[in-house]
């Protein structure tokens, strides 16, 4: 009795993990060429460029693009800016502004001024404040550090 359990155990098992590898290697070979950094900014600014674009879709985009491990350009930052700006929600504006800010990580101080440089024509044609004009950069309820002391 328990070799007829073992040999059926055996073939259950060997039989799951021959389907599985297939599966597997099915999966792996419907991945598509990757695309370039242009493709790649392309697709996002026609994204956000889109004409019928609500504020759900414009949240949708720039979460995906704040989840990947990558700063978004300034071309995608302004497509952005611009699609919060044509569904007139200025709240979602800065806090793509503060994503982007924040996806800068230990680079802040090289990569944000650089990002804020390029941007800041399109901030000031559709009349959005950054974040330091609005002072939230700086907390506001925060105590000194007692090693500044």
């Amino acid at each position: 009795m328990l070799s007829i359990t073992a040999r059926n155990l055996a073939s259950a098992l060997r039989s799951s993990l021959v389907g599985t590898s297939t599966r597997v290697a099915a999966v792996r070979c419907l991945h598509g060429t990757e695309e370039s950094a242009e493709e790649f900014d392309k697709r996002y600014e026609k994204y956000f460029s889109r004409e019928g674009i609500d504020g759900w879709e414009i949240r949708k985009g720039m979460n995906d693009l704040l989840g990947m491990d990558l700063v978004p350009s300034p071309k995608i930052i302004e497509a952005g800016l611009r699609a919060s700006r044509r569904v007139n929600d200025i709240a979602l504006a800065i806090r793509w502004l503060e994503g982007c800010k924040d996806k800068c990580g230990d680079q802040k101080a090289t990569l944000y001024p650089y990002l804020l440089e390029k941007i800041t024509p399109t901030l000031q044609e559709l009349g959005i404040p950054t974040i330091e004009e609005l002072g939230y950069d700086k907390p506001e309820l925060a105590l000194k550090s007692v090693y500044d002391a």
